[in-house]
């Protein structure tokens, strides 16, 4: 029909576009993949050619404003429709409130999420550390599927991890191959071997390597670019799980764990990843009237600390003369209003965005 209006049809043939009535009330119940057929002569098996899509990266979307829950949760639900590999479950944080456990192909894909959160419907978000989808096996025989640090059980219950690697091919001029060789080393991948595109000045290479999953979804992306001048391309594709040695790692302000900081590290990382967080969260924090301890902790042992100074006001500032007495007394008041403050709970610490995304770009 060559209209701009919707016609109704009674069939829609091959290379068509067309529309179904349902009376489906939730969206959710709706799925790309799905095999519409008539009541009368319905089919017996959905069409073949459909796999679908598992999320590799894990990540917690919450709303900036409390109040925007449920305008998230709709704009979800629509965005699924047209996204069939994306992955929600509702889920809680203490410091976040409600929100949803969400699961991506990629960063990539994580980003686009966020963008169109942003655009087209006006929601800003706040996004968890992500992570990858591990495979735990317990000591009982049980075998978990953790999407996030809140779900690791207790180190006397895990009996064996895995996580996903994956075959990396890096397309890059010949000019950057030592660069980015040195990069995939520090990331725990693999060399698998060399292919050259073209011969001659300027010829180009493929790299191939074998990398965990979790190398790839923080920075890894953007180093790759640094070190090879925005000359190399990325393309990844899952191949298998393999044995992990993977904690938990904690962060702490103001001695209470931060649930949306928490993540999960290689063990011989901990020490050097959670430095690098607790530096972060000293350059982005803002200063209290009162010692803010930052430390990054693995199963209540503190690994790494930082203390951010206290915001002090001069209230000697008000004092003509000499009169040392009464400096000493102004300054002990002060002293003991900010004890007192921390022990009534007033010394809560408001965690800004800029400090959750300078961790999540960590």
């Amino acid at each position: 029909h060559f209209s701009p209006n919707r016609i109704e049809d009674p069939i829609i043939e091959n290379g068509q576009i067309g529309y179904l009535v349902t009376g489906l009330k939730e969206l959710g119940k709706v799925r790309v993949g799905d095999t519409i057929t008539s009541q009368k002569n319905s089919a017996t098996d959905p069409l073949p050619g459909y796999k679908e899509v598992k999320p590799m990266v894990f990540a917690g979307i919450f709303p900036q404003e409390g109040d925007d829950y449920s305008a998230l949760r709709e704009a979800t639900d629509r965005l699924k429709l047209s996204d069939s590999a994306l992955f929600y479950e509702p889920e809680h944080s203490q410091a976040l409130g409600f929100g949803f456990r969400c699961g991506f192909l990629g960063m990539l894909h994580l980003e686009i999420f966020q963008e169109r959160l942003r655009r087209e419907f006006g929601l800003h978000i706040i996004a968890t550390v992500p992570s990858v989808a591990y495979h735990i096996f317990k000591t009982n025989g049980e075998e978990l599927i953790v999407k996030s640090p809140q779900d690791l059980p207790d180190v006397q219950q895990i009996d064996n991890t895995e996580e996903p690697w994956m075959t990396v091919d890096i397309i890059t001029p010949d000019d950057y191959i030592g660069n980015i060789m040195s990069l995939v080393a520090d990331r725990k991948g693999n060399y698998t071997n060399t292919e050259y595109l073209s011969s001659g000045a300027g010829k180009r290479a493929v790299l191939h390597y074998e990398m965990p999953l979790a190398s790839l979804i923080t920075d890894f992306y953007d180093k790759l670019k640094t070190v090879s001048s925005g000359y190399a391309s990325l393309n990844y594709e899952f191949k298998d799980y393999r044995r992990a040695d993977v904690v938990k790692l904690d962060i702490l302000i103001a001695d209470e764990i931060v649930e949306a900081l928490s993540t999960l590290v290689w063990t011989d990382d901990a020490f050097k990843i959670g430095k690098k967080i607790v530096n972060s969260l000293k350059d982005t924090l803002p200063k209290q009237q009162f010692v803010i301890k930052i430390q990054a902790a693995i199963g209540g042992k503190v690994i790494a600390a930082e203390r951010l100074s206290a915001l002090r006001k001069d209230v000697t500032a008000k004092l003509y003369g000499g009169d040392v007495t009464r400096k000493r007394k102004l300054l002990e008041k002060q002293k003991k209003g900010k004890k007192k403050m921390l022990a009534m709970g007033k010394g809560k610490v408001e965690i800004p965005t800029e400090a959750y995304l300078a961790v999540l770009k960590r």
